[in-house]
């Protein structure tokens, strides 16, 4: 089965559609499937529930879905560097259903295992339990949490093979592969595409199993904040 496109919006021919849920790889401004994020800005598909770590910033990332308002809602563990996001959310014109990090991945990673729900003690006795499933295990409270299904996942790779079989560089991994699992289809744009078995098999973080589609192109290398001593 092919594989490769020839571009993001190749490769996303025929899976968008108006209020779609779609997870997105990405921490702070590293892993952020830029390509991606673009096309479907370009196709104008609105109302879109994200379930990301973060919202990139302005001008970066979702961020610039949420200047177009193509975005109905957020599921984000960090909301912070984005001025739009917070007008937004201030103003009414944005949902955001906030999990705190390891919840998010946990869910994304339920998904793609097929797991509907799990239990976990973060959370408890906060804003975040109010009306979820609370249960006691062994004198212990904990709260149930659902596991993602995305009608889409777009995520960001360092380097696969033709078949998927990818590789993420450092923090990059933190949210990609869960993401990349729990969407019906996945697609993924990547700096490096190699033949099959130039990979060594011990390396590989997401098998080319979760993947759909992906494409190569040229990233930005963006850098959060840089921090410099005075200048002597």
């Amino acid at each position: 089965m092919k594989k490769v496109y020839g571009s993001a919006a190749e490769a996303l021919d025929g899976l968008l559609f108006d209020g779609m849920q779609i997870a997105a790889g990405g921490f702070g401004l590293c892993g952020i499937p830029e390509l991606l994020l673009d096309a479907i800005k370009e196709a104008g598909t609105k109302d879109l529930t994200f379930a990301s770590n973060n919202a990139g910033v302005d001008d970066f990332g979702i961020g610039i879905l949420l200047q177009s308002k193509q975005v109905k809602k957020m599921i984000s563990s960090y909301v912070g560097e984005n001025a739009e996001f917070m007008r937004q959310y201030l103003s009414g014109e944005l949902e955001l259903e906030f999990n705190p990090q390891g919840t998010l991945a946990e869910r994304m990673r339920a998904g793609g295992a097929g797991i509907p729900g799990f239990y976990t003690k973060t959370g408890v006795g906060t804003q975040i339990a109010e009306g979820k499933e609370h249960k006691d295990f062994k004198g212990e409270t904990y709260i149930m949490e659902e596991g993602i299904f995305a009608d889409l996942s777009i995520v960001k790779a360092w380097k696969a093979d033709t078949t998927g079989n990818a590789i993420f560089r450092k923090t990059a991994r933190n949210f990609n592969p869960p993401a990349a699992m729990c969407g019906k289809v996945c697609v993924m744009e990547v700096e490096e595409i190699v033949e099959p078995g130039e990979l060594d098999p011990d390396h590989i973080h997401l098998p080319g199993i979760y993947v759909h589609r992906l494409i190569q192109g040229e990233h930005e290398k963006r850098i959060e904040k840089v921090t410099t001593r005075p200048a002597a």
